[in-house]
C-alpha cells in the first residue's frame, strides 16, 4: 500500500491518498465494517438484545458510522468535489448522511433508513456493482413491458368488473378491486382455488376468462420482463469499448513480438 509523505506536493499526496484509498486494504476493511453494522442494527431490532446488550450495540454503531464519515472525508480530500461525478459515490453520501440526521420528531421515519448504510456493500463489491448496472440499462425495455402490461390489467380489469363485480363485490366490485385482485392472480397466489373456483361455481364457464388472462399476464409477460434482465446481463459481462480496444492492442503488440521473435530466428539459422 503507497505510503503518504509530507515532501510530496499537495497533487502527489493526494494521487498517494487516492491509491490507498483505492487500495484493497480499504476496500476489505470498508466492507468488514458494513457486514459487522449490518449485524448490530439486526441485533438492535430486538428489544431484548438492546436492554441486554444496548451499551456495547450503540457505541459500536456510532463508531462504525464515524468510520464511514471519514472514509468520506478522506476520498473527498484526494479527488475533491469531481468525486460526486461517480454516480456510487454520490449515493455513499446519501446513505451515510441519512445516518447522521437525527431520528427524532418529525425525522423519526430516518431511524428505519438507517439500515440503507448496508448497501454499501453494492458500492464497495465490482460484480453487485455490474448487477445494479444491467438492471438499470433493462429499464428503457422493461417501461415498454409495463405499458403494455398495464394496457392488458386495465382491460381485464374493466371485463372483470362487468362480468363478474355484481356477485363478487369484494373482489371485482369496483375497477381498483378488480385491479388489485388481478394483479394477486398474477402472482399466482391462490388463484385457482381461492378465486376461480368460487367464482365457478356461479359462473361455470368463467375459466375462459381468467385461464387466458393467467396465461398472458404471468407467463408471457413475466417471461419478457426475464428476457430484457438477462440481456441486459449480458451486455454488463461484455467487455466494453475501451476495454476491447485495449484488448485489441495487447493482441497487436503480441503479434509483433511473435514475428520479431520469428525474424530473429531466422537470422541466427543464415548466420
Amino acid at each position: 500500500m503507497p505510503e503518504l509523505d509530507s515532501n510530496q506536493s499537495p497533487a502527489d499526496w493526494r494521487q498517494r491518498l487516492a491509491q490507498i484509498m483505492d487500495g484493497k486494504a480499504i476496500q476489505r476493511l470498508v466492507t468488514v465494517l458494513i457486514l459487522v453494522n449490518a449485524a448490530i442494527l439486526g441485533l438492535l431490532t430486538s428489544k431484548e438484545t438492546v436492554e441486554q446488550w444496548g451499551w456495547l450495540l450503540l457505541p459500536l454503531d456510532a463508531i462504525i458510522l464515524a468510520c464511514f464519515v471519514v472514509e468520506l472525508a478522506l476520498r473527498f480530500a484526494a479527488r475533491g468535489v469531481a468525486l460526486l461525478r461517480d454516480p456510487w459515490a454520490v449515493f455513499d453520501c446519501i446513505v451515510v448522511g441519512i445516518a447522521l440526521v437525527p431520528a427524532s420528531g418529525p425525522f423519526a421515519v430516518l431511524r428505519a433508513l438507517r439500515v440503507l448504510r448496508v448497501l454499501r456493500l453494492v458500492s464497495i463489491n465490482p460484480s453487485m456493482r455490474k448487477v445494479v448496472q444491467a438492471l438499470l440499462a433493462s429499464l428503457p425495455g422493461m417501461g415498454s413491458i409495463i405499458m403494455l402490461m398495464s394496457l392488458i390489467f386495465y382491460v381485464a380489469a374493466v371485463m372483470a368488473t362487468q362480468l363478474f363485480g355484481e356477485r363478487f363485490p369484494e373482489w371485482f366490485g369496483s375497477l381498483t378491486a378488480s385491479l388489485y385482485s388481478l394483479f394477486q392472480m398474477m402472482t399466482l397466489d391462490s388463484w385457482s382455488s381461492g378465486t376461480v373456483r368460487p367464482i365457478m361455481e356461479v359462473y361455470p364457464h368463467a375459466w375462459m376468462f381468467f385461464i387466458p388472462y393467467v396465461l398472458i399476464a404471468t407467463f408471457m409477460m413475466l417471461n419478457l420482463f426475464i428476457a430484457v434482465i438477462v440481456n441486459a446481463m449480458q451486455d454488463a459481462q461484455e467487455p466494453s469499448a475501451e476495454e476491447q480496444e485495449k484488448i485489441q492492442r495487447d493482441q497487436a503488440i503480441l503479434d509483433e513480438l511473435k514475428a520479431l521473435r520469428t525474424e530473429i530466428a531466422e537470422l541466427r539459422r543464415n548466420h
